[in-house]
């Protein structure tokens, strides 16, 4: 329910002229992550947190069709829905998204991208159910911040470590996992969920974008590294 006792300034929340509006934004993001096959089949998400809303891709529409009055609009502080439009569900990667939040994301990606579901079986093969997605000495590691409050991103010779956890029968049901995970590596922007895809996240919109994007084509890189039996680290 809307909290707000006039439609008009709810229904002001999701329309604008401005591509980057939040409304706008995730249309646009998610109709390019539909392109890269990160979110087919009405899978995957992305969120947007801007001052103390957040805004929502839908569950179960195609990612590619979505318009800026499909989304759900929630208050940060009390986590009440804002704006609800009555012809969808809620996204279940809305307490997933919400956690990276609470750590100072401004937008958190989930993708389905098949690279990242590999990479979580070819590390559970290799190294261990228990065991982190690493690798070090590619070019695009330097597409990644260093950690939270840290300055600066990753460099050439330093280890990109994403952390991996088990896939859950419902989406939300993941949320306690991808929070330890946070908690144990601190410095992660990522973490792997097994046979299912990734979450990542950034300070911004734009720096969400482009450690998704670099960090999918490490995961792609990494998939043919392992037929060639080149090794991820040393």
């Amino acid at each position: 329910m809307a909290s707000s006792s006039n439609p008009d300034d709810v229904e002001a929340l999701v329309r604008s002229d401005d591509p980057e509006h939040p409304a706008n934004h995730i249309c646009t993001l998610c109709a390019k992550f539909y392109s890269l096959g990160w979110v087919t089949g009405t899978g995957g998400g992305t969120s947007i947190k801007h001052g103390d809303k957040i805004w929502i891709a839908p569950s179960g529409v195609q990612k590619e069709l979505m318009k800026p009055t499909d989304m759900f609009v929630m208050d940060f502080k009390t986590k009440e829905y804002i704006r609800r439009p009555e012809t969808h569900k809620p996204s279940a990667c809305t307490p997933l998204f919400y956690a990276a939040f609470t750590r100072g994301a401004g937008c958190c990606i989930h993708t389905h991208s098949q690279w990242a579901v590999l990479v979580t079986l070819l590390v559970e093969r290799d190294f261990g159910s228990d065991a982190c997605f690493e690798i070090e000495e590619i070019e695009q590691i330097k597409g990644i911040p260093k950690g939270r409050g840290k300055t600066g991103n990753l460099g050439y010779y330093d280890r990109l470590i994403i952390p991996i956890i088990e896939n859950t029968a419902r989406e939300e049901d993941l949320t306690g996992s991808l929070e330890e995970a946070m908690e144990r590596w601190p410095d992660a922007y990522a973490v792997l969920v097994r046979r299912h895809g990734i979450y990542v996240w950034g300070d911004n919109v734009h720096k969400a974008k482009t450690q998704c994007e670099s960090i999918d084509y490490i995961l792609q890189l990494a998939v043919e590294m392992k037929k060639l039996g080149l090794p991820w680290a040393k």
